[in-house]
């Protein structure tokens, strides 16, 4: 069946399709564990913070394998796609894999310190996981602006063309974004004075993040017209929005379950902000499909051959329900609320 479709015009859609899928695997599974990094710089009690950890200790290094798959991916279906793209945000790859290196040696090491430097480890694991996000966010924001490509489907820009204000914007709006999504998790996941806490903190973030979502809205269409043609137009605008009507249904239902005491409901908040995401992920892909690099190179013309495309496709089929699984099974396994005293060894 898979070498049916060899030369089918469909193939290089099923590829940006897995793409799409793993990339906001990866945000909604690692945002929240680079958000529970983040939020150490508001819980002052050294055993709050080991709480905030052991929550994460099972499944962050499993979340990070979406990370390796997507990267891995996009070289090996959409070559000409990587050219472009990866030199363009050479300087924001190079700091959020510093920031990820610097927070999984701070997140070993911080447990093996002596009481007196282990503060130090907290700080950055903390500097580690704020970096990573900015530079996630404002790798999203430099795709989303577009990205200058010679005839020859090789980056033509300069090594700072990314910095703009719509990318830094983008990089902040992530950092936040990713700090609900582990203050929501640990408001899922712990209790007493912390989950206090995180019920305060995450009520904050979400009425912040709704803000930055608004302004991403409405700052994106006026980057390529091509945005604000498929956005606005008859019968785009339909489409568009249903994103703004579910994010007020789901807002409705993440404050109001906040204002509940602590119980079955402390889940909610967390796949209320995770439902943001994927709302905000699939109306970047509104915007943008079918171009893979905005605003002129498209998944076909980005797509390496048929053969390696099928052979990827083949090793995609077999690693990411074992993914899936692996994660599913961890998640299962250490479910419940995470008490002081708990350990990880």
């Amino acid at each position: 069946m898979i070498a049916d479709l060899a030369g089918h015009p469909i193939l290089p859609v099923i590829w940006a399709c897995i793409l799409a899928f793993v990339i906001l695997a990866y945000v909604t599974l690692d945002g929240f564990d680079l958000g529970v990094g983040m939020l150490f710089a508001v819980e002052p009690e050294p055993h709050d913070r080991d709480v905030m950890v052991n929550t994460i200790a099972p499944v962050w290094d499993g979340n990070e394998t979406w990370l390796v798959l997507g990267g891995s991916g996009l070289y090996g279906a959409f070559p000409a796609a990587y050219s472009v793209i990866l030199p363009s945000v050479y300087p924001l790859v190079i700091l959020m894999l510093l920031g990820l290196i610097f927070r999984g040696v701070a997140f070993e090491f911080r447990f093996r310190a002596i009481e007196s430097q282990r503060r130090r480890w907290d700080w950055s694991f903390f500097g580690g996981s704020v970096l990573a996000a900015f530079c996630q966010g404002a790798i999203l924001g430099a795709l989303i602006q577009g990205t200058k490509s010679s005839a020859d489907l090789q980056f033509s820009g300069g090594p700072f063309d990314w910095l703009t204000g719509f990318t830094v914007f983008c990089g902040i709006a992530v950092v936040f974004g990713y700090a609900l999504l582990g203050s929501s998790w640990l408001l899922w996941r712990t209790s007493g004075k912390l989950h206090t806490n995180m019920r305060r903190h995450t009520q904050v973030l979400g009425i912040v993040m709704l803000a930055m979502l608004l302004v991403v809205s409405l700052w994106t269409p006026t980057l390529n017209p091509s945005f604000s043609h498929r956005w606005f137009a008859w019968p785009g605008i339909l489409a568009t929005a249903v994103a703004p009507i579910l994010s007020v249904v789901l807002a409705f239902v993440f404050f109001a379950s906040l204002k509940k005491e602590e119980g079955q409901h402390d889940r909610r908040p967390f796949f209320c902000a995770l439902g943001w995401f994927v709302l905000g992920f699939l109306g970047l892909g509104y915007s943008i499909f079918p171009m893979i690099v905005p605003p002129s190179l498209d998944i076909w013309q980005a797509a390496s051959v048929p053969s390696s495309q099928i052979f990827l496709l083949v090793g995609a089929a077999v690693m990411i329900p074992l993914i899936l699984g692996y994660n599913a099974l961890s998640y299962y396994i250490f479910r419940g609320k995470v008490e002081p005293g708990a350990h990880y060894h």
